[in-house]
């Protein structure tokens, strides 16, 4: 006989999402956390470059983007004893055919200046001046220590009796008294509510629950990692990525980051690089610098899973009971996770959300797909 545990909230899924919102619950409920892999944070959370940029995303993205920033700048030092920002700055440019949609940025974008392409190349010394025509900079552009965010958080959940079980898929959900009976292989777990916080496989845990499936799609992202080249000191770079998003360079002490930004659908899985692609992005990227690339020390890719319309998912089934989804968050999962993890925990313990985010309910509700 399976061994039964009873708890307010189960959550399912251990990367930044669910373990944000297990924390941000720990105070008032009891709380559940299920991983399916061997440890918290093995996919998509595990694998993020992130970077906190208040101009990335639609309107949507960046009003939880200015809900999220205090967190980041005010931290609780008993949670996040280092710094979770460090200052890095974003470099946009654009080749001939980009030069209108960069423009078009510096004219939508809040903090975004145009700057000459002698500055650019300033900046980043590699840049081909026959390639990149305009440019434009952000200056509160700054790296997030992704695990630091999760692990700080992972240790206020435990400390305040959360309980984290891995290696523990989901195989049956019924109704039950009210609230959830969930079934894994080797234990069953009573809840009066449920937060789908799964990330590549939300629709696949929402069928197991009798919810509709959203339409979320899980997209593969790879990243190349290359040695910083011959005679140049990378630390000071700014991340730089291409207008139309053919390609970014993120410096990583002496090593480069390298994506061809790629956006290729696909079923849920332990996500792997497709080296035809990969090939494809570097190339784009060898036409935009003065080096070659000669060497590739590493690579990984992970999955980025989107909505129908790019807006993260976070709100109550319309249909079935006590079933939350926080899901659907796409690139932008890391820096708004502060948000999203304190709008969760207010629905579900019935509050009001905080007033930076209640505009944006309407548009978060997955009943928006109804």
């Amino acid at each position: 006989m399976s061994e039964i545990i009873e708890t307010d909230v189960l959550v399912i899924g251990a990367g930044i999402a669910g373990v944000g919102v297990a924390a941000a619950l720990a105070d008032t409920h009891r709380v559940v956390v299920l991983e399916r892999e061997s440890q918290p944070g093995y996919h998509s959370t595990g694998r993020s470059a992130a970077i906190f940029l208040p101009n990335y995303g639609n309107a949507v993205i960046r009003g939880l983007n200015r809900a999220s920033a205090p967190l980041f700048a005010d931290r609780d030092t008993s949670l996040f004893p280092d710094p979770l920002l460090t200052q890095r700055g974003s470099l946009t440019v654009a080749d001939e055919n980009g030069v209108e949609a960069c423009a078009q940025f510096v004219r939508d974008g809040t903090g975004v200046e145009a700057i000459s392409v002698d500055r650019a190349l300033s900046m980043v010394p590699i840049l081909s001046r026959d390639y990149v025509k305009a440019a434009a900079y952000q200056d509160d552009a700054q790296d997030i220590d992704v695990n630091a965010l999760h692990q700080g958080w992972m240790r206020k959940a435990t400390a305040l009796g959360v309980k984290l079980f891995t290696r523990q898929e989901v195989v049956r959900a019924e109704r039950a008294a009210g609230g959830w009976r969930v079934e894994t292989a080797d234990r069953t777990f009573i809840a009066e509510g449920v937060v789908n916080a799964s990330g590549a496989w939300a629709d696949v845990t929402a069928g197991l629950f009798g919810a509709t499936p959203l339409g979320l799609i899980p997209m593969r992202r790879s990243i190349a990692v290359l040695p910083a080249p011959d005679g140049y000191d990378t630390r000071g770079w700014p991340l730089v990525d291409e207008i139309n998003e053919t390609w970014y360079l993120k410096p990583d002490g002496g090593r480069m980051f390298v994506s061809p930004c790629d956006e290729t659908p696909v079923e849920p899985h332990d996500a792997y690089v497709d080296d035809m692609i990969l090939a494809e992005g570097l190339y784009r990227f060898e036409q935009a610098v003065t080096i070659p690339v000669t060497r590739v020390e590493s690579s990984w890719a992970g999955l980025r899973t989107f909505a129908p319309d790019r807006t993260p998912v976070a709100g109550f089934d319309s249909k079935v009971d006590g079933f939350f989804w926080l899901a659907g968050q796409g690139g932008y999962g890391i820096q708004t996770s502060p948000a999203l993890s304190a709008l969760a925990a207010a629905l579900i313990g019935g509050r009001d959300p905080d007033s930076t985010v209640e505009p944006l309910l309407a548009q978060l509700s997955p009943g928006r797909f109804v």
